[in-house]
């Protein structure tokens, strides 16, 4: 009996849009997207939702902050013409990229925790030994061959400057500390690939110490977007529940 007198309610495209601060037409292109179920048409053509509408764009709303707005699409128009378990996938996807970039924090978390403190070579301050070394030197350091540093320097990964009398590689305190870093995340099993753009970070923002803040706000941010998933999960339940999705309950 509640379902038969929602679904004799008539709601117009501002009773849904105002709740959200959205304008009709946004109510409009999320129909006509296949986020929201097609409306019923009044003999003067004007467009009727129902609850059913409603709760149809509070989930869609509650699916952005978790996915993005391609993918809550998806997720929505897979949902509107039945087909529940290609939105399911949607979101496991969604998922498993939250986990790999949780896992991508925790490397790096992991690599700077075993770097310490950022050192040269040994000697008096500001002396060329303490802020350069060469890459045998280097490659001993870190148990390495010098074949490798070189493929580094092919990938971008460290970038060291040539000694303009003999050609040599010098790699400078930022040199060093790069090499370190690549080092730590390949023993985590990333790849050149995935590396490359941390390093860039890191040179970016001038060194590890001003990256402990960008960590951070990068963890809060894994957080919330944890959080929204869930919200967006149980805004998503409810709407298959009202639409009596096959599976709602053993």
């Amino acid at each position: 009996m509640g379902e038969n007198l929602q679904s004799r309610m008539r709601l117009r495209p501002v009773d849904l849009a105002r709740p959200h601060g959205l304008s009709t037409q946004a109510v409009r292109n999320y129909e006509a997207a296949g986020i929201l179920p097609a409306a019923e048409r009044t003999e003067s053509g004007y467009r009727t939702y129902t609850p059913l509408h409603a709760r149809a764009l509070a989930t869609f709303l509650a699916l952005l902050p978790g996915h993005d707005h391609g993918t809550a699409t998806g997720i929505m128009r897979a949902v509107n013409r039945g087909a529940a378990d290609e939105a399911f996938l949607l979101i496991d996807e969604s998922h498993a990229q939250l986990l790999e970039d949780r896992r991508t924090l925790r490397a790096v978390e992991s690599a700077l925790r075993d770097l310490g403190p950022e050192t040269g070579e040994s000697g008096p301050p500001g002396s060329p030994a303490a802020t350069a070394t060469f890459i045998g030197p280097l490659a001993d350091r870190l148990s390495i061959r010098p074949a490798t540093l070189r493929k580094w320097e092919a990938a971008g990964l460290v970038r060291p400057r040539r000694d303009p009398l003999t050609g040599y590689r010098v790699y400078g305190e930022a040199d060093v500390r790069d090499a370190r870093l690549v080092h730590q995340l390949r023993r985590g099993g990333y790849l050149l690939e995935q590396i490359a753009p941390l390093i860039d970070q890191v040179r970016t923002v001038g060194g590890l110490a001003p990256l402990e803040a960008a960590l951070t706000d990068w963890r809060a941010r894994l957080s919330a977007r944890g959080r929204a998933l869930l919200r967006g999960a149980a805004e998503l339940d409810a709407y298959l529940r009202e639409l009596g999705t096959p599976g709602d309950s053993p």
